[in-house]
């Protein structure tokens, strides 16, 4: 095949582009399940109504070597669910060293108390003050009717190379 120089830019393009996009693109649960890659499950954590203000559920996600908290906060929260996009869910592994943080509701916020970091509840889990030098992992939620299910997580979890073992 012989390729003049417009034909050359042209199919190179076309790859540089097409590589670019398989980078930046998130892959389908389906298409990640047909190349072998493991996805995050889909587990139920319990009803949006009735949770009181200053809640924290504790559950497990996404496995059960992985502690977690789901917080109503009362207030808007980035990336919030529910009533005033209120409920988020944490992990509850800190980032220093894989103490399990407490929620304050006085002062909504998990803290440590192994070293004192103290993560913002309504802001992505992001630090206040500590040792920590990365945000608590959030976990993705979303509701199905009044049911509250976590699908995912932004941040890797303490200890791990990857969150789905």
């Amino acid at each position: 095949m012989n390729l003049d120089r417009r034909d050359f830019l042209v199919l190179s393009g076309t790859g540089v582009a097409g590589y670019l996009a398989g980078q930046v693109l998130p892959a389908s649960p389906a298409w990640a399940a047909e190349a072998g890659e493991k996805v995050y499950p889909l587990v139920d954590i319990g009803p949006v109504s009735g949770l009181p203000v200053g809640a924290a559920i504790e559950f497990r996600y996404p496995d059960e070597d992985s502690p977690a908290v789901m917080i109503h906060l009362g207030e808007p929260a980035k990336d919030g669910i529910g009533p005033n996009n209120a409920v988020v869910a944490y992990s509850t592994l800190c980032t220093h060293k894989g103490c399990p943080v407490k929620f304050h509701p006085e002062r909504k916020m998990l803290i440590c108390p192994c070293h004192w970091s103290t993560f913002d509840a309504a802001k992505s889990g992001n630090i206040v003050i500590g040792q920590a030098s990365q945000p608590l992992p959030q976990i993705k939620l979303r509701l199905d009717g009044d049911l509250v299910q976590a699908y995912g997580v932004d941040g890797l979890i303490y200890g791990r190379h990857t969150n789905i073992l």
